[in-house]
């Protein structure tokens, strides 16, 4: 147990752990599955700095049961994993595969019988080769595919499985996947890029009304993006003005369209022709009422003004004196920053943190044991500001680490490890680290140990 004093969650606050298909299942062409970008992207020289694929990742599609297992011993309330669009479906539309759907069967069901609320996520990443082919993301049709492959996995899974998020993170599938081409499909087009935001928020809203149509009871549905507090570099005037583009082009291209049916009016005239052509009704249906915002938050954008950089004019920087992981600033208060800063503009009815966490170059002792005393420091550190936002009144409700599991970390492969439990990728032996033992009492505590405020 814990000593001390403790910061009490609310009674009923949901705690869990997170992963997707794609970093964890493996068995990318097995039983019926179709391949994805990323099964594709991966065989592309240079783009896994490992040089490594998900093609076998923590093999979690034929260690699912030991996995759960491991759930049930630390007492997880709720898991979110995603499914993958071409094990359900191999071309992205039409012919369904049983198989893939009889695996998330068995996996919600095992889940349920240990208690352990299932949280879907429709798409995170893994969009089928055969749509890709015919355009991806930029291409309208593929928001209503995602539509009716979000019904196919409702009329399967929606009497047992309650919560629902449509896409993770779609800043990053357009941005990334389509504009720097850092991840798959690997493609530099920034007129395809934000055609691909604009689908993928369409797809969001169709996603939704198919899902609360297809399943026999009422679903709780929503959609979980990637959110930083941008911070100007300096007081310069310059620097001002590229901090507002780029809280605009990360935070309010998404967020303003599904709470308010708009684009944020600066960056649609600073985007001029490269903004995306929308159609009569787009914006309706984008901002269909959801039932909660999940947030993925992991560090704060500081912002430089950059005439070199195109468009937006503004590059993020790495403050110095900062803390930093292997990938980002570490940077706490940005959670209660950005909790707040959700609340006051945009008042979703619940907010989840559908993601936090850490990379850590977690090895084994001479024991046996994974001491990863820096992640439970970040964890500590973070949920501590959680607790802060949800007694200044935000309608905070659950907490999912990322990630349950050691993973495929997409282009940097298997060279960071975000897991509460260590994955020995050569013989697949999983170990609960001194991360999940901690989380376990912070579950069972309903409580963290109270720290010094930042």
């Amino acid at each position: 147990m814990f000593s001390g004093d403790l910061l009490h969650f609310p009674q009923g606050f949901i705690w869990g752990a997170a992963t997707s298909a794609y970093q964890i299942e493996g068995a990318w062409d097995e039983d019926g599955k179709g391949p994805s970008i990323w099964d594709a992207f991966c065989r592309l020289p240079g783009r896994i700095r490992d040089g490594s694929s998900g093609e076998i990742a923590a093999d979690h599609y034929h260690r699912w049961e030991e996995d759960i297992a491991i759930m049930a011993e630390l007492g997880l309330q709720a898991y979110r994993f995603s499914i993958s669009w071409p094990r359900v479906m191999p071309t992205g539309k039409q012919k369904i595969n049983p198989a893939g759907l009889d695996f998330y069967e068995r996996l919600v069901d095992r889940l349920l019988s240990h208690n352990i609320e299932p949280y879907i996520t429709l798409y995170h990443w893994d969009l089928p080769l055969a749509l890709q082919e015919q355009g991806g993301w930029p291409n309208r049709d593929t928001a209503f595919y995602f539509a009716d492959y979000a019904a196919a996995v409702a009329a399967r899974l929606g009497d047992r499985v309650t919560c629902w998020i449509t896409h993770n993170e779609p800043f990053v599938v357009a941005v990334v996947g389509y504009i720097t081409g850092e991840l798959a499909p690997g493609i530099q087009d920034p007129v395809a890029g934000f055609r691909a935001i604009h689908h993928l928020l369409l797809s969001h809203g169709l996603a939704v009304e198919a899902l609360r149509a297809s399943a026999a009871r009422q679903l709780k549905v929503g959609i979980a993006l990637n959110l930083n507090p941008v911070h100007p570099a300096t007081e310069r005037e310059t620097d001002q003005l590229a901090a507002t583009r780029f809280d605009g082009v990360l935070n309010r291209m998404f967020l303003d369209p599904l709470f308010f049916a708009r684009y944020p009016e600066d960056i649609e005239e600073l985007l001029g022709p490269v903004f995306p052509r929308i159609q009569e009704g787009d914006l309706t249906r984008i901002s269909v009422p959801i039932d909660f915002l999940g947030v993925n938050y992991y560090t704060r954008s500081v912002v430089r003004y950059d005439e070199s950089f195109p468009i937006i004019q503004a590059r993020q920087i790495q403050p110095e004196g900062s803390e930093y992981s292997q990938m980002w600033e570490i940077y706490p208060p940005g959670l209660y920053e950005l909790l707040l800063r959700l609340w006051a503009d945009y008042k979703p009815t619940n907010i989840f943190i559908t993601e936090n966490g850490v990379p850590v170059p977690d090895g084994l002792d001479a024991d046996g044991r994974v001491r990863d005393e820096r992640r439970i420091r970040y964890l500590s550190r973070h949920l501590a500001q959680a607790h802060r936002a949800i007694a200044a009144g935000v309608p905070l409700r659950g907490y999912f680490v990322w990630s349950l599991l050691d993973n495929f970390e997409w282009a940097l492969g298997y060279t960071m490890r975000f897991g509460l439990v260590y994955v020995d990728y050569q013989t697949q032996k999983r170990i609960i680290k001194e991360s999940g033992w901690w989380y376990a009492q912070v579950i069972q505590e309903n409580a963290v140990p109270a720290i010094e405020e930042e």
